[in-house]
């Protein structure tokens, strides 16, 4: 069974980190040169309508299966890649779920609230946008390397 979890959390580990990686990259990019209210618009869209997709599964199924496999090799300590097990777990755990909770979520809460045909509105899209997108490097780099610690502890034998 931890055989299979290991590889099923590597992959959904992977597809989060590509996912944040996506709009660090060039999907905030692109949001902001949208003229206009379009940007604001269209991340308040996005955020309504990520809660209600299967993304939701996949962000409480890793996060609930990382902390599995960290409590799991904490308790078989010693064993070929519990460290790693461990690692992974905690890493996404704060890196992924924590910073997604405490500093995404508020942003995006805000910004739904946003009346983007207010003349504050520009000011609090190009601090949001600044914001946001620093919390999703770390959610990108803490899914990533949580992944390639999975990959190691399946690699070890242990997964």
């Amino acid at each position: 069974m931890t055989t299979h979890l290991t590889h099923v959390l590597a992959i959904g580990c992977g597809l989060m980190g590509g996912l944040y990686f996506a709009f660090s990259a060039f999907i905030m990019q692109s949001l902001a040169e949208v003229p206009g209210v379009g940007g604001i618009e269209a991340m308040q869209s996005i955020n309504r309508v990520i809660v209600k997709s299967p993304f939701i599964v996949l962000f409480f199924g890793t996060t609930l299966a990382s902390v599995a496999l960290a409590v799991w090799g904490g308790v078989r300590w010693g064993e070929p890649g519990t460290l790693a097990l461990m690692v992974g777990g905690v890493v996404y755990l704060v890196g992924h779920f924590v910073c997604t909770a405490a500093f995404n979520v508020p942003l995006n809460d805000a910004l739904d609230a946003l009346d983007p045909t207010t003349p504050e509105a520009a000011r609090v899209w190009a601090d949001y946008l600044k914001r946001w997108t620093r919390w999703n490097h770390v959610r990108t780099v803490a899914c990533l390397a949580s992944c390639a610690l999975f990959i190691s502890a399946a690699w070890s034998g242990r997964g």
